[in-house]
């Protein structure tokens, strides 16, 4: 084989080989050794009405486009919760309330201690008109079994 041949084989190895080393070192478990799992980067939010696991949950946090909602009590709250979270406890008398001031536009991701509060909150929030909410199924639980952190 020609020098000329041989080069031209090689780029095209490389142009075939570099994107799949990309995905492949995107995989990794952990992110510059800060201990949390590495999140795949999300390219959407989940879809309105869904319920997904931790890792879904987490990547699209990463996209930081949906308000983070403890749908859990203030003491629940308090005793740890996903950073940057705001705390709307759906069995509080108020919770109408607060949801109601809230931009029915805006994406919301909502989460409790197992999942069945925040489906009921899911379902409120879409019954009054929001366009798009998720929650996590298996709650704050399945939130730390995925690695995720927890603070206070």
């Amino acid at each position: 084989m020609s020098t000329r041949r041989l080069a031209g084989l090689a780029a095209a190895v490389v142009l075939v080989l570099a994107p799949a080393s990309a995905l492949v070192s995107g995989c990794s478990s952990s992110s510059g050794g800060s201990g949390t799992p590495a999140v795949a980067p999300a390219t959407a939010l989940p879809a309105s009405g869904s319920t997904v696991d931790g890792a879904t949950f987490a990547a699209a946090l990463a996209m930081k486009k949906a308000v983070l909602v403890d749908v859990r009590t203030p003491a629940e709250f308090a005793a740890g919760h996903i950073a940057g979270a705001t705390n709307i406890d759906v069995e509080a008398a108020d919770f109408a309330t607060k949801i109601g001031a809230l931009d029915k536009g805006a994406a919301y991701a909502l989460y409790c201690r197992s999942g069945n509060r925040s489906g009921v909150a899911m379902q409120a929030m879409l019954s009054s008109g929001f366009t798009h909410v998720f929650h996590l199924g298996g709650g704050i639980g399945a939130w730390q079994s995925a690695g995720q952190p927890v603070v206070q």
